[in-house]
Parts: structure tokens; C-alpha cells; sequence
């Protein structure tokens, strides 16, 4: 069975930091793109950031880039998204996708993905 787990979301105030997690399981990360992605209520389901499965090229949403840092540790099978200076807009449900696929590239489209995990909340509020 192929599942992706997150974890690491939680309550911080703004400026504040968090690492979120994403354990696969069933398959490799060098054989799948990961990309995150968040949900604020009443808002559509955005693309965060991305990592490709050959060469761990990444992608950013303009809105986090330079705050956030996606990364992998292929040995773990788990990726990672650091999150620094966070900004209540930042608030919402995170998740991790994966996508089979051999591109150096990934792609931030919410369609283009596999399979999701359920998601992991993060709260930015003093």
C-alpha cells in the first residue's frame, strides 16, 4: 500500500517556525515527486512547494519563497517542508501528494498528483 504521512503542524505566532514532515511508505522518493500543498477554510487547495523526483529540483509558490525550504532524505524516505517567518496567511491544512514520475521537474497542480495524505494543521496567531 502506498501512503504518505504528515506530521509536525501545530500553533505559532507570527515570525515563528515549524517543520512539517512526510513519511512515504510503499515506494521511493527517488521514483516520486512530493509537493505540498495547503487548504484555508473557504479557500481552494493551493500548491506550496514541490521536489522532483530525479535530481530534487524544487519549486516554490511566490508567496512562501524565501521563507520556505523543501527537502528530502531519500535514506529516511521522509520529506520535509521548513517553514521560518510564518505569517497568519500561512494558517491552514497542509498536505503531501505524490507523483510517479522520472521528470526533473514537479509540477504545484493539485491534478497531477497521486495520492494525498490527510493532512496536517497549522495555526499562525498570536
Amino acid at each position: 500500500q502506498l501512503t504518505v504521512v504528515e506530521s509536525g503542524g501545530g500553533l505559532v505566532q507570527p515570525g515563528g517556525s515549524l517543520r512539517l514532515s512526510c513519511v512515504a511508505s510503499g515506494f521511493t522518493l527517488e521514483n516520486y515527486a512530493i509537493g505540498w500543498f495547503r487548504q484555508a477554510p473557504g479557500k481552494e487547495r493551493e500548491g506550496v512547494s514541490c521536489i522532483s523526483s530525479r535530481g530534487g529540483n524544487t519549486n516554490y509558490a511566490d508567496s512562501v519563497k524565501g521563507r520556505f525550504t523543501i527537502s528530502r532524505d531519500i535514506a529516511k524516505n521522509t520529506a520535509y517542508l521548513q517553514m521560518n517567518n510564518l505569517e497568519p496567511e500561512d494558517t491552514g491544512n497542509y498536505y503531501c501528494a505524490a507523483l510517479a514520475t522520472d521528470r526533473r521537474w514537479c509540477p504545484r497542480v493539485r491534478a497531477e498528483y497521486d495520492f494525498w495524505g490527510r493532512g496536517t494543521q497549522v495555526t499562525v496567531s498570536s
